[in-house]
């Protein structure tokens, strides 16, 4: 590593509070592990936090959180990326590379209620209860067990989310949010309940941070294997395989539970374990459920990722096509309608 003492490498996210959280955790796993070198940070504002009005539906792919960031990477402004890795598309541009996944915190959607409302669960709301979510895997697999819900759109860092939640004349009994994030905030005291499979199923890789490099950058990649979490980053393969086949986006309602058992390691590296995945792809409406599980022995990130296609194809083949077809059909109708 002494070739790589003069240089500062800089880590670059986006500039909400979150982020700049998660930055700062990567900065510090490496900085514990490299203290001859240098990290810095650098946060910057992406296209989808500049847009608030829009339904993140009708706004398109999860590109508009990284494209900014990936052309300061590109340009060699920057040396890592830090993500939250469900908004990182499945297919990079040329030249970049998932170069770490870290250990996973819980991928749990939680249930946030309004402060000083006594709800403990769903099945206590009152038909008509507003929730807040701007996912709509989330909406889509809540309206098929709770149809008498209403589901309104919320975008905004968590701070403003939560504000709107429990402002007096805001319309919401609830939020539904990633765990993950509440409990980096420093606000896992705010979760009501989690909303764990079966009822419903959390977003590609959700709770897990990666870090994105130069595909020609050796001594980033050298860094980023001290990062990585090896169980974490078999399970969120598996299940970005799994949505790269499906062709889904971050408006997708595509949902998992993945987990690995007997899990055999060699000089602390894993090297066998029995990878088990469920997916599922349901209606806007929630009207229409595809859901499926596949288990096998892997050893290899190329074994995994197959398991995640095998996966994706099986659905497709059991109804999940149609369903996607119909949703870019809807998307691209109320897009044009929007615009005129």
């Amino acid at each position: 590593m002494a070739s790589q003492s003069a240089r500062t490498f800089v880590l670059a996210s986006r500039a909400s509070n979150l982020a700049q959280i998660q930055t700062n955790i990567v900065r510090d796993d490496l900085e514990a592990a490299f203290p001859s070198l240098s990290f810095s940070t650098s946060f910057m504002t992406t296209e989808g936090d500049k847009n608030q009005s829009q339904a993140l539906y009708l706004l398109g792919g999860k590109a508009l959180w990284t494209k900014e960031l990936e052309v300061a990477l590109r340009e060699n402004v920057v040396d890592m990326l830090v993500h939250c890795l469900k908004d990182v598309p499945t297919t990079l541009p040329d030249g970049c590379e998932i170069g770490a996944i870290l250990e996973r915190e819980n991928p749990v959607d939680s249930l946030v209620v309004k402060q000083g409302l006594p709800y403990k669960t769903l099945e206590e709301f009152p038909a008509g209860s507003v929730v807040g979510t701007s996912s709509v895997r989330r909406v889509a697999q809540l309206r098929k067990s709770f149809p008498g819900l209403v589901f309104l759109d919320v975008r905004g860092n968590l701070n403003t989310r939560l504000a709107k939640l429990d402002a007096p004349d805001g319309p919401y009994t609830a939020l539904i949010l990633a765990k993950a994030g509440l409990v980096r905030l420093g606000m896992g005291d705010r979760v009501t309940a989690d909303l764990a499979a079966p009822i419903l199923y959390y977003a590609v890789s959700q709770g897990a941070l990666a870090v994105e490099i130069r595909t020609d950058d050796q001594e980033a990649r050298e860094l980023c294997k001290m990062l990585t979490h090896q169980e974490t980053q078999w399970k969120c393969l598996a299940e970005r395989a799994l949505l790269r086949e499906l062709e889904g986006g971050c408006s997708v309602p595509v949902g998992v539970s993945t987990s690995l058992s007997q899990i055999d390691k060699s000089d602390g590296h894993l090297t066998r374990a029995t990878l088990t995945i469920t997916g599922c792809v349901t209606s806007i409406d929630g009207s229409v459920h595809v859901q499926d599980t596949l288990s096998q022995e892997v050893g290899s990130t190329q074994e995994v990722e197959e398991l995640g296609r095998m996966l994706a194809t099986t659905l497709m083949s059991n109804g999940a096509k149609a369903i996607l077809d119909d949703i870019t059909q809807d998307r691209r109708k109320r897009a044009t309608d929007a615009a005129e």
